[in-house]
């Protein structure tokens, strides 16, 4: 049994940790592309920062879905035997 558990524990650190690395990697080259993006066109820079900024939201609801369910199973554990 706290085998299960340390073993759940672990995994809940592994999805928030690798999703958030994940999630922080992305947001810095969708910001490094939008950087280059406007000093090439600046004409188009409320158009791109629009996009950027729904982008950066699905960036983190992918992320915070993963800590979702991080919190499922830590707190409601399926895999812990009764």
């Amino acid at each position: 049994m706290e085998n299960i558990l340390g073993l759940v524990a672990l995994a809940c650190g592994l999805i928030v940790g690798l999703g958030a690395i994940g999630a922080s990697i992305g947001i810095a080259l969708m910001g490094g592309k939008f950087l280059e993006a406007s000093a090439r066109q600046p004409e188009l820079i409320n158009e791109l920062q629009t996009k950027m900024f729904i982008l950066a939201g699905l960036i983190d609801a992918a992320f915070l879905i993963g800590v979702a369910i991080a919190l499922l199973f830590a707190f409601a554990n399926p895999f812990a035997l009764v």
